[in-house]
Formats: structure tokens, sequence, C-alpha cells
């Protein structure tokens, strides 16, 4: 039963740091509201908010697969969460010549495609750096 008690335990956290995470993305990286322009079929701000909700996921995974406990997943998942906000924002000042929030109004799907490109990027990286 133990077994079954750490998955439930595990899986609960990444769901729960999964949404808080979205959550935290949703309000600070952007000037748009991707949720919104996505019920109006804005392909670019689905590619953006996706990339992100993957990158998150694939550094949660690495999380809890390298933990030792409940709370180290935890903080390593937060500590991914940041890493991922912040390299959004290093992103937006990378790209000075234009500006991804009115790329994202615009529906300009390229600027999606790389923008999921980097959030899986960083969030290949990021849960490459979580083991030990």
């Amino acid at each position: 039963m133990n077994l079954y008690l750490n998955f439930a335990s595990y899986l609960g956290l990444a769901l729960l740091l999964l949404l808080i995470g979205t959550i935290l993305f949703e309000i600070s990286t952007t000037k748009v509201k991707e949720f919104k322009l996505i019920g109006q079929h804005n392909v670019t701000a689905a590619l953006s908010l996706g990339g992100k909700v993957f990158g998150l996921a694939i550094v949660l995974g690495a999380a809890a697969e390298y933990s030792i406990s409940l709370l180290d997943m935890a903080i390593w998942g937060g500590i991914g969460i940041i890493s991922q906000i912040i390299a959004f924002f290093i992103a937006e000042i990378i790209t000075i010549r234009f500006s991804i929030s009115e790329a994202i109004q615009k529906d300009n799907r390229a600027v999606g495609v790389v923008l999921f490109t980097l959030s899986l990027s960083i969030g290949w990286i990021v849960a490459k750096c979580l083991s030990y």
C-alpha cells in the first residue's frame, strides 16, 4: 500500500505545482492573457502556453525522479518554475526587435513556434540540472 500512497503523493504534488506554475506564468510573463486568446482561436497563444506547461512538466518530472522526499521535490519544482519564468523574461529582453506580447496578440505563429521550442529547451536544461 505504501507504493500506491507514494505514487499518489508525488503525482498530486506534481499536478499542484504544474497548476501553480501555469498560473504564475499566466500572470507574470506576458502582457496578454493567453487563456483568453486561446478561447479566440489564437494559435500563437496556444503554442506559447502549451510550451510553458510542457516545459514545466519536464522539470517537475525530473524533480519527482531525483528527489529524496516530497519536500525536496517541492523545493526543486519551485526552483524549476522560477527558472522557467526568468528564462522567459530573458527571452523578452533578447528579442528587443519585436515584442513577444504583441506577436502573441497578432497571432504570429513563427514567434509561437520559437516560444514553444524555447520553453521545452529551457525545461529540458533545468530538468537535467536537477539531477544529482
